[in-house]
């Protein structure tokens, strides 16, 4: 329970005021682009399979990126490497504003999704600026920020895409994410240096080999890159069809991808210092967090592109709109999500942090199978939405507190970069998967085809089994936790 007589200061209020300005900065890009994407999709000739990896792409750097920015800011100190990487960030950001082929727009979404790294060490900077009885508070008010994001996005982006294209949803962030740069460069401190004592003691080592702890994994990061990029090569050519000439490259993909999941095993149980440690998936409270964030990511970026598809197919197979019908349609998922990631702190001070995932995961559940059951007009999918986010919003929230609290103070960068890193496996999939439904579920002429009605009710459906999932996981980690959290 909370301790409300714990006294704040007020740079610890202004530090997380801007360090969820950086997250509020990144997904209000994310979420501008979002209506763009059949505008994308026409301009430069694509298909929805390879559209899928404007966002796959970027979130499968951002995953391998987050354990590595995350263990960087352990040892070399948070604030170098936030400010590192959001210089990377918007270098991709002008980039990819003057992307003029899929090649050129990709290579700028891989280096924004290096710049998306930078959440570790934006959590840690929050854990060592809050005193524990008001960590729930700033971790809520942190995660509020990629709803206010989204939110902000969605009402604006639709509107620039409109009048300037879709370039513009990249340069118009810019200037934002030059002052929250600047802004965290001058105001934000670190407690402390970085803690080189800890990692000797991560290693069991001693002062000798304190050197050893500065080295990176590299073979670790490779490993996991093959596994990530075959499991969704794998996905992206389903998405053609599966014959018996692509049988061959469908099987090759996942066998390589489990291949490389098997060496990624091995590499990280004789690394020191390993990329992912595996003692850290094997946590009883925090195994179970981690696969909530997978089902989540999943869901979310699945749900994404399809609303957007819906709206924008023609009639019959759609709504017949543009992107600001598309924009207004997903307006209140954000809006609600946005309202409870913020409240849900304080639900977690009456309640604690297990029961929220639970009543998430529930509600979840009821919003995804009424968008399976009806999502016939604009209105009644947007209702689905806002129950969906409600449920999203109280499990994600709650989720990030347990993992932040939970996790030893000397492995909190490497801890966050894991749930980040499940996170964005989890966003890759999502819209990769949406994109193997819509592609072999499509109606329209010799030019041009659509994703059909039975597309959208696999996507529904399977949001819906990702929710069931949650609650399953959410009973679990309740049990484990009973006697230690609640």
């Amino acid at each position: 329970m909370i301790n409300t007589t714990t006294v704040v200061s007020r740079h610890a209020w202004l530090t997380l005021a801007i360090l969820s300005s950086t997250l509020l900065s990144v997904f209000f890009s994310e979420t501008m682009l979002l209506p763009a994407i059949p505008e994308i999709i026409s301009d430069l000739g694509i298909s929805y399979g390879t559209a899928a990896w404007i966002f796959s792409a970027y979130l499968i750097v951002a995953a391998v990126m987050t354990p590595v920015a995350g263990r960087l800011s352990d040892l070399y100190g948070k604030k170098k490497v936030l400010l590192s990487l959001l210089v990377i960030y918007t270098t991709g950001l002008i980039v990819g504003g003057f992307a003029d082929n899929i090649t050129f727009l990709l290579i700028s979404r891989i280096i924004q999704g290096v710049g998306l790294a930078a959440v570790p060490a934006a959590f840690s900077l929050l854990r060592d600026t809050f005193p524990p009885a008001k960590l729930s508070i700033a971790v809520g008010v942190f995660g509020s920020a990629y709803s206010a994001g989204s939110v902000v996005g969605l009402l604006v982006g639709a509107s620039i895409i409109q009048a300037f294209g879709w370039h513009s949803t990249f340069l118009a962030i810019i200037p934002f994410a030059i002052l929250v740069t600047s802004l965290i460069a001058k105001f934000v401190k670190e407690n402390g240096a970085p803690n080189q004592s800890n990692n000797s003691k991560i290693q069991g080592q001693g002062s000798k080999e304190k050197g050893k702890s500065f080295s990176i994994d590299i073979k670790g990061i490779v490993a996991l890159s093959v596994t990530i990029s075959s499991f969704l090569i794998g996905l992206t050519v389903i998405q053609i069809g599966v014959n018996n000439e692509n049988i061959v490259q469908i099987a090759g993909a996942f066998i390589i991808s489990a291949s490389a999941l098997s060496i990624f095993v091995i590499i990280e149980k004789r690394a020191a210092p390993p990329f992912v440690n595996l003692r850290l998936l094997r946590d009883k409270v925090l195994l179970p967090s981690f696969i909530l964030l997978i089902a989540t990511g999943i869901s979310m970026f699945m749900i994404y592109p399809t609303i957007v598809q819906l709206v924008r197919s023609p009639a019959p197979l759609g709504f017949g709109g543009d992107s600001v019908d598309a924009a207004s349609v997903q307006l209140p998922f954000m809006i609600s999500f946005l309202v409870f990631a913020s409240i849900t702190p304080f639900i977690i001070n009456k309640i604690g942090s297990i029961k929220p995932i639970i009543i998430g995961g529930i509600i979840s559940l009821f919003g995804t199978f009424g968008l399976l059951m009806f999502h016939n007009t604009e209105f009644i999918v947007s209702v689905d939405l806002a129950i969906i986010a409600i449920g999203l919003s109280l499990t994600m929230t709650a989720t990030w507190n347990i993992i932040v609290s939970s996790s030893p103070k000397e492995f909190t960068g490497i801890s966050v970069g894991i749930g980040a890193l499940l996170l964005f496996i989890g966003m890759a999939i999502g819209p990769a998967l949406a994109g193997v439904y819509m592609a072999n579920h499509n109606n329209g002429g010799i030019q041009v085809t659509y994703p059909s009605a039975q597309s959208y009710d696999m996507v529904f459906f399977t949001a819906a089994l990702l929710s069931v999932v949650s609650l399953g996981f959410a009973l679990i980690l309740r049990r484990k936790t009973i006697n230690a959290l609640i």
